[in-house]
């Protein structure tokens, strides 16, 4: 019963195809998503009063512990505010002509099979499941980055599922790597390629093809989490995703691949005794995925993008901060997981505001946004001042406690070329951006909020960001404290 939570999308996908009336729709996959949160926060409950590391529940394949718990109530909380934003997002492009009923069903079909997906990638304890649950996660978005069949949102979802598919090849031999190091040391079947077992037989693993797995699982799931230079998709596909679907692939899907990469990062580093492999390489691509979307964010004319291309630095910020592999360090990736997820989906559902609006994603064709949507601009403008790591938001707390960590570890140059570089985005951000807020808007436009529901999504999250960085309950210590653990000490 524990794991029933993955059964309720599947509920979602098969209703949403037999029912015919879109507003009926609506309320099946707002129940729904509010069904699943309630699973998940049911079962974050009994984990955290657990005791000790948290308690896991399993039941054959099906996994969870402390750090499966943190990335599914990152989906399922996500996915119950996106699911109620896209209500009345794709109302509006229905009723404006620019969908069709066949189109809004299979919306929330590709919906609710893409939050499935990544519910099944972190449930699992076999790593070769959770790459068909990864490849499963692009099949049912792929079609949500091309769903307003325009040659933009095409280009955008073929450039999408050929690098990703690309990736997710280089994963898959990783894998057969992964297998191949535990030849002679899995005494049975059932325990091939979980990294349960894994873990606890991994100083008995043959080292060299070990590094050979994780340096290909870095690649493959490295590019479905944005890193660079296999980031390529993700800019093309958040600027041409509807504005929800954007929120759940930079908020919500990166988390699920960075999760394999971290999995196995585990497994490497029980085996080799140290970090010092599996760290390099992440300290690297986190890097130069932070000196990319430095560098392009400056020269951002789509606003969109300059997002995704935030999501990319923030990915290569967990990233650097689980390579460095300290406990104050994965506490505080953990943590940047959780405060990037909810801000940027915030700033996504905020965006769509906007396009709906203004009818354009071009920076240089949007003035006056306080004036027309006073509500949604000033979330937007919060949210941005929150995802360049402005303080008091959480975003400031964890990237100041990683830059803590890296100091305090003597790496000196790291920590002040990362400091550079995150200083470069948060001016690329105000100089690029914040030019939209004020002026005068253009005369076509309309003032007004429209769609209570969704602006009350928006707001509601605005202030879930805001307490992240003022407070944090001792259950959400405790939780976060019994991932560390489990991430650097193998426990399971």
């Amino acid at each position: 019963m524990s794991f029933i939570y993955l059964a309720v999308p599947l509920a979602a996908v098969v209703l949403s195809f037999l029912i015919k009336n879109r507003k009926a729709i609506y309320g099946v996959v707002i129940l729904s998503s509010l069904i699943t949160m309630l699973l998940t926060l049911w079962l974050t409950y009994v984990n955290v009063s657990g005791g000790g590391n948290g308690l896991v529940l399993t039941m054959g394949i099906l996994y969870i512990d402390s750090f499966s718990i943190i990335v599914l109530d990152i989906i399922t909380i996500l996915g119950f505010f996106i699911h109620i934003y896209s209500a009345g997002y794709i109302e509006r492009d229905y009723i404006s002509g620019k969908i069709d009923e066949k189109q809004v069903k299979l919306y929330f079909i590709l919906m609710n099979a893409f939050v499935f997906t990544m519910l099944v990638s972190v449930s699992v304890k076999n790593v070769g499941i959770l790459w068909v649950a990864i490849e499963a996660t692009t099949l049912a978005s792929v079609f949500l980055v091309g769903f307003y069949n325009k040659r933009e949102s095409l280009e955008a979802a073929w450039k999408y599922i050929i690098i990703c598919s690309v990736g997710i090849a280089l994963a898959f031999l990783g894998i057969v790597f992964l297998h191949l190091s535990s030849t002679g040391v899995i005494a049975s079947p059932s325990q091939v390629l979980n990294f349960t077992d894994l873990t606890v037989l991994a100083k008995g693993l043959d080292s060299s093809v070990l590094k050979f797995a994780f340096i290909f699982i870095l690649l493959g799931f490295g590019t479905k989490v944005g890193l660079a230079p296999m980031h390529t998709w993700l800019p093309a596909a958040h600027s041409q995703a509807p504005s929800p679907v954007s929120a759940m692939l930079s908020g919500v899907l990166l988390n699920s691949a960075m999760y394999g990469i971290i999995r196995t990062m585990t497994i490497v580093n029980v085996n080799l005794g140290s970090n010092v492999f599996t760290g390099r390489l992440m300290i690297f691509f986190g890097l130069l995925s932070i000196a990319i979307a430095a560098i392009v964010i400056l020269t951002q004319k789509d606003y969109k993008s300059l997002l995704a291309y935030s999501s990319i630095e923030h990915m290569g910020v967990i990233a650097l901060a689980a390579g460095f592999f300290t406990p104050a360090s994965l506490f505080a990736a953990l943590l940047h997981m959780i405060n990037h997820s909810f801000t940027k989906s915030m700033l996504f559902l905020s965006t769509g505001n906007i396009l709906q609006k203004y009818h354009t994603t071009n920076i240089s064709r949007i003035k006056g946004i306080l004036k027309v949507l006073p509500v949604s601009g000033t979330v937007f403008i919060v949210g941005l001042l929150a995802i360049a790591g402005t303080p008091p938001f959480g975003i400031f707390s964890c990237e100041w406690n990683i830059l803590t960590a890296v100091f305090s570890g003597k790496h000196y140059i790291i920590g002040s070329v990362t400091a550079v570089l995150l200083a470069v985005v948060f001016a690329g951000i105000v100089h690029c951006v914040f030019k939209m807020f004020f002026g005068e808007p253009p005369s076509e436009v309309e003032s007004g909020e429209d769609r209570i529901a969704g602006t009350a999504v928006i707001v509601v999250l605005l202030i879930i960001v805001a307490a992240l960085g003022l407070f944090m309950p001792d259950a959400a210590i405790n939780l976060l404290n019994n991932a560390q653990a489990i991430i650097s000490g193998g426990v399971c």
